[in-house]
């Protein structure tokens, strides 16, 4: 853990819960955790590079991205292992430098190339089974924040050797 310099995150199902309000206008709503917007913040404060890469093309990644002044991330996207290599390319990082955070099996391609995989604590059983790292929270209630967390001791711990 202490070799990650990149967080890629998938949205819905780990940023979010999974759920979603439409309102009668057609507007859609995402609910955030704070606990995973502490998290975040304290992943850039400590030098990590975060990138969301989402299966949805929602005005809504955009408006989280541009809070967090995220300026590389995917979305819409079919190919998450391929968008998580494009990632590393672009920022010249190995990918075993990088940790995917996904909860779907549509996540599974790029937690086999991450150099750690991580989940929530309600992620799909198949995912779950792949993930390095198991958030003790589940998706949209403190995941994210659980693998900051879990990140940052490990390297102040390898820091204090």
């Amino acid at each position: 853990m202490n070799e990650i310099r990149a967080i890629a995150l998938d949205v819905d199902g780990v940023l979010t819960d999974g759920g979603v309000w439409w309102g009668p206008n057609g507007e859609e709503w995402k609910r955030f955790s704070f606990a995973d917007i502490m998290g975040v913040s304290l992943a850039r404060k400590e030098g990590l590079l975060v990138t969301l890469i989402s299966g949805e093309d929602s005005p809504l990644v955009d408006r989280f991205a541009a809070k967090f002044k995220l300026t590389d991330i995917t979305k819409g996207c079919q190919d998450k292992a391929a968008a998580l290599r494009s990632f590393a390319e672009r920022q010249q990082l190995p990918l075993r430098t990088i940790c995917f955070m996904g909860d779907d099996v549509n996540d599974l391609a790029a937690l086999e190339i991450a150099g750690l995989s991580a989940a929530p604590a309600d992620a799909r059983p198949a995912v779950l089974e792949k993930a390095t790292f198991i958030a003790k929270n589940k998706g949209g209630n403190g995941a994210v924040r659980d693998l900051v967390d879990a990140i940052l001791a490990a390297r102040k711990q390898s820091h204090a050797l």
